[in-house]
């Protein structure tokens, strides 16, 4: 499927949900359009390996007609009935290759023809199917994950029939928007991303939780992809782990791993941390929904700052996680609660803690703790921890003495969902070949919006506007004048560690030059030429007998 047609998938299911939605909050919604799309997914997924398994004995040129007489909506729960004494063997198959198992009652294809039919059980089918899926599929792979939907909320209905009559509105109008798309994985994975980004417009300030627009999260996977030594050498090859530590709905590891996967390259496994436990589902949804198996990446749901997570706990130097490549789009300048155990943090420790107004630098050093010698971290915060003073100064320092910022790139204001402030992107190494620091100023390259500016991307004879902030960190060009300089630390230092990247490259256009003393000479070669006028026509006034002037 080509671009434009998984484009006008995501914009058909889009409509559909923007058109029965009606008066009910978009991320309420999302959460139910998702999850439906998702089971659309599983299914397919589901019936094609079954497909494979049982062969000629799968019964999928069974007529409808004989379908309607055994009471059954779909292939597989023929063979169920028929094959009794199979169904365990079989399930314990389906478990360890496809890694999970759902029942034939429980697939699509039978949820679509309750809903067709506007059938009473709709709504207790599909609360049996996604708690089935979450708790006897396959080990922990999908526990809890459809753990808020409230298939009982009276947003979709006062009473369980008018619930059970709005569900069938939805799922029959979703099937009807997808039913002339392909069902693989990279079609609904796209088609789920192109939703996510359109719920998080909708959502307003609160979509900064989960989405990080695709624009902003291709030049953060395209500068951790390239060689970290030498970036104009290319892309890796290979990234054995990738982390986001506030990973949102996840879309923006999945572009890490869409630019390798590109490049022909490829990706050991995916890790993700997130807060949220809504969002925390949708990134499950969205790396299974991307064709990705669950041995391929792990998503943690827990407290970034208090370090939940056991995996990132190893007090062994030998034994810690190391990331290649880090990527992450925090909450911006959060407030949190540094006490005496965080400040002894192996995390913090060496640089101390970030103020309790603002937990920027916090989630930094978290990060940044955790990438290994040859990987790259690219991480989005606001503009004031290039300059703010204090704690974050001190902070801000060491990370520059010790050689680690590399690329400091500044961002257009309005940009995301979340705020319509300029962000930059601070692009950090453990081991950094160059001993300066490179200054990309892009505020003024954008494309100006009505609600939200974005980028170009060279359609159309425009410029292009990411390509251009990847290429100059790429090919790290001495000076660009109003775009991009490299700094020496020692120009660094004696702006007292301040990096904010007005100072080091302005846009503002050079003041015109004015030399007084030329323009002295010019004003007395003016009065002269004057005088020598005047004079000549007054000697004409004269002749003619009129007052001079």
């Amino acid at each position: 499927m080509t671009n434009k047609e998984q484009q006008q998938l995501g914009k058909t299911l889009w409509d559909i949900a923007d058109t029965l939605r009606g008066a009910m909050n978009p991320d309420d919604f999302r959460d139910y359009m998702l999850s439906f799309l998702f089971l659309r997914y599983l299914s397919f997924n589901y019936e094609e390996a079954a497909k494979k398994e049982l062969g000629k004995d799968y019964p999928d040129d069974t007529p409808k007609d004989v379908m309607a007489k055994l009471k059954v909506k779909t292939p597989l729960e023929i063979w169920y009935k028929e094959n009794k004494v199979d169904v365990a063997d079989f399930e314990k198959q389906m478990r360890r290759k496809v890694h999970y198992v759902i029942k034939p009652t429980h697939l699509w294809g039978n949820i679509i023809e309750l809903a067709r039919t506007q059938n009473d059980e709709l709504l207790e089918t599909l609360q049996k199917g996604f708690r089935y899926i979450e708790n006897d599929s396959f080990e922990s792979t999908f526990q809890g994950l459809f753990s808020e939907i409230n298939l009982n909320s009276e947003k979709l209905g006062k009473t369980p029939r008018d619930r059970n009559k709005k569900l069938c509105t939805i799922i029959q109008k979703i099937a009807e928007g997808i039913a002339e798309f392909s069902a693989d994985s990279d079609t609904l994975g796209d088609a789920y991303e192109y939703l996510i980004g359109e719920f998080a417009a909708g959502s307003g300030k609160s979509a900064g939780e989960f989405y990080t627009p695709q624009q902003i999260s291709t030049i953060l996977s395209e500068i951790v992809t390239l060689d970290s030594q030498e970036p104009k050498t290319g892309k890796k090859k290979k990234l054995n782990k990738v982390f986001d530590f506030a990973c949102g709905s996840g879309s923006l590891l999945l572009n890490v791993r869409k630019r390798i996967k590109d490049n022909k390259g490829s990706i050991g496994k995916i890790y993700g941390q997130e807060k949220n436990i809504t969002t925390y589902n949708l990134a499950r949804m969205n790396m299974l929904l991307h064709g990705m198996k669950d041995t391929e990446f792990e998503i943690f749901h827990g407290d970034t700052l208090e370090n939940h997570w056991p995996l990132l706990n190893e007090r062994n130097p030998s034994k810690k996680m190391e990331f290649d490549a880090i990527v992450a789009n925090p909450p911006f300048s959060l407030k949190w609660e540094p006490n005496d155990i965080l400040a002894e943090d192996f995390r913090f420790k060496s640089y101390g803690l970030a103020p309790k107004s603002a937990a920027d630098f916090a989630f930094l050093l978290h990060g940044f703790h955790f990438l290994g010698k040859e990987g790259t971290m690219a991480i989005i915060l606001p503009h004031g921890v290039l300059f703010r003073g204090g704690a974050e100064e001190k902070i801000r320092t060491k990370l520059l003495k010790d050689n680690h910022i590399d690329t400091v790139i500044g961002l257009p204001s309005n940009l995301f969902y979340s705020t319509g402030i300029p962000v930059c992107i601070l692009v950090l190494k453990k081991c950094k070949k160059q001993d300066d620091v490179l200054f990309i100023n892009a505020s003024e390259h954008y494309k100006p919006g009505k609600r939200q500016n974005t980028l170009r991307e060279g359609e159309n004879g425009e410029a292009n506007d990411i390509q251009k902030i990847i290429e100059t960190y790429q090919f790290r060009p001495k000076n660009i004048v109003r775009y991009a300089r490299r700094v020496s630390m020692e120009e660094i230092k004696k702006n007292g560690y301040n990096l904010n990247i007005s100072r080091y490259v302005s846009t503002s256009l050079d003041e015109i030059q004015i030399d007084l003393k030329e323009v002295n000479s010019r004003m007395t070669e003016v009065n002269k030429s004057i005088k020598t006028s005047t004079d000549m026509h007054n000697g004409f006034l004269k002749e003619l007998g009129l007052p001079t002037i």
